[in-house]
């Protein structure tokens, strides 16, 4: 099985290890963390990454943000299951949509605060980490 990772840069914490549990598991994983363009961007921690990436001005015509979309879009079509942990942000809720949308299985890994009506969408849930990794 191949997973897709979708969350926010900000949870690398939580991912690198995540990531780990799931290749020892025997699984594969397409991890944007790891397919970031520049070891620039890897080697900053998440919230100066995100500053430097949030200020970029014409992100439109921007090669960086066009390499990274090419390269998550790929990354998504070819995996298997997409794996969203909350909490995400709008870019890993869009890639869950996308992955719906191309009849890929979607599993929501986290604590959901509020009603959610389209997280139905997901065809597991799992509240937390440990409880996802037990069921691989």
């Amino acid at each position: 099985m191949k997973y897709f990772i979708a969350s926010r840069w900000r949870n690398r914490e939580i991912l690198d290890p995540l990531v780990a549990r799931i290749r020892a598991a025997g699984h594969d994983v397409y991890y944007f963390v790891e397919k970031t363009v520049t070891k620039h961007a890897r080697d900053l921690n998440p919230e100066d990454y995100m500053r430097e990436y949030e200020s970029i001005k014409n992100w439109r015509e921007d090669p960086y943000c066009r390499e990274i979309y090419e390269q998550d879009l790929a990354g998504l079509k070819q995996s298997d299951t997409l794996l969203l942990v909350l909490p995400a942000g709008k870019s890993a809720h869009m890639e869950a949509g996308i992955a719906h949308g191309m009849g890929k299985p979607t599993i929501l890994v986290g604590s959901v605060e509020e009603t959610e009506s389209l997280y139905l969408a997901f065809n597991e849930w799992y509240p937390s980490i440990d409880e996802f990794i037990a069921s691989l």
